[in-house]
């Protein structure tokens, strides 16, 4: 006999936790079930903000999200604050960094996990776990799924391509795709980027704390890590998707670093004019000694010179590589190194107050399934919770009033 629910969320990770107990604490006579492929529950969630969860961000609002204009609807309904009380309301308390992040009060991803676990046990939410939907079918009550389950609504909270060992494999593409629907080209994002220039083997492990970055017109500022196979830090993850666009039309893209963006190139010049020391040194009060030393062999300085036997012209050249200081990236480390995936389910064919699909009735998707995607900083868990709470009221309401009063 095929199990009946009135509700059932595919993916149960943050945006399909979220909308589970939303859904459950607006109709609660409704019953849900999650399914989910992996051995638990929210295995992506353990891995974010380097295991402590950096679960959204105070610029929330204003951040530049890939299709803002669709994305700006769920982001307000349920904005940060209104995300931080259902936090609340599950018992869990958070805190906010000098930067704007937004941490759990535990300082653990895992704290975040099992308040929305316990949540949804509680509440009275199915969850199967080891179950990888395969076949949906539209039925005229809604949905038969894998010939085992029936639900009269439908949410599609898989996640995208990136980490697929932590549960986003991209099959809910598939799903959608065979549902009607269209996605979007996929690209790995906030990733590493690769480069076949030699001189990373010799900055391996070295940051650069304050750099610009900048690839095919597009900048991204912070922390620049130099790796033996070519880029990562946050600045650089930032503007991954870009090269990974870049990268699918050109074999290699040309990426800039402004490695000092506090001084202007003739500050800089006038700046090492001033003293006299080995050249060798003479960049060690501006830059890590092995991007400095990488700097002087860009410009073509003798490192063993003393900088008084330097020109004018000299010192322009070591500002000038300083500002524009060029690495070829030819790729990214893939899906399975990115944080995000970038592109996704066309929103077009989704309506932006109620993440209701357009083309299948009772069908909803949310969070990073749709083509929708952030920068780091607890943004795309943003967007998880945002979409995920809109999505979970919108399926309740209707549920209970009919498609009219939703």
């Amino acid at each position: 006999m095929k199990k009946q629910f009135d509700i059932i969320i595919v993916g149960a990770s943050a945006s399909g936790l979220a909308a589970a107990i939303n859904a459950k604490k607006i109709a609660p006579k409704s019953s849900i079930a999650m399914l989910e492929r992996l051995p638990r529950v929210g295995k992506k969630i353990l891995a974010t903000g380097n295991g402590r969860c950096n679960l959204s961000n105070i610029g929330a609002a204003d951040h530049p999200y890939t299709n803002k204009d669709f994305a700006s609807t769920a982001l307000s309904k349920y904005n940060v604050d209104k995300t931080l009380e259902f936090f609340k309301s599950i018992g869990l308390l958070t805190y906010t960094d000098s930067s704007g992040r937004i941490y759990p009060l535990s300082n653990t991803a895992s704290g975040v996990l099992d308040s929305l676990r316990f949540a949804a046990e509680n509440c009275g939410i199915e969850i199967f776990c080891d179950t990888k939907v395969q076949k949906i079918k539209p039925t005229t009550g809604g949905f038969a799924i894998n010939d085992e389950f029936l639900c009269k609504k439908l949410l599609i909270a898989a996640g995208g391509c990136a980490a697929p060992t932590q549960g986003s494999d991209g099959s809910g593409y598939e799903l959608l795709k065979l549902l009607g629907h269209h996605v979007t080209k996929l690209f790995p994002s906030l990733v590493q980027l690769t480069s076949p220039d030699k001189r990373m083997r010799s900055l391996k492990g070295v940051r650069v704390h304050d750099a610009i970055i900048e690839i095919d017109g597009v900048q991204s500022r912070g922390e620049v890590l130099f790796t033996d196979y070519g880029l990562s830090g946050i600045a650089t993850m930032e503007i991954s998707s870009v090269a990974a666009r870049k990268c699918e039309s050109s074999k290699t893209v040309l990426a800039t670093l402004d490695l000092l963006p506090t001084m202007t190139e003739n500050e800089i010049t006038d700046f090492l004019s001033n003293f006299s020391t080995k050249c060798e040194n003479m960049l060690n009060g501006l830059l890590p000694k092995a991007v400095g030393a990488a700097v002087l062999r860009e410009a073509g300085i003798d490192s063993a010179v003393s900088s008084d036997k330097l020109s004018k012209n000299d010192f322009c050249k070591i500002s000038r590589v300083i500002k524009h200081f060029e690495v070829v990236i030819n790729g990214t480390k893939g899906f399975d190194s990115a944080q995000v995936t970038s592109g996704g389910a066309d929103v077009r064919e989704f309506e932006a107050d109620t993440l209701k699909s357009k083309i299948v009735p009772s069908l909803w998707c949310s969070g990073e399934i749709l083509d929708i995607d952030g920068g780091c900083g607890g943004f795309n868990l943003q967007w998880a919770w945002s979409s995920g709470l809109l999505a979970g009221e919108k399926m309740a309401k209707e549920l209970t009033y009919g498609e009219k009063y939703a």
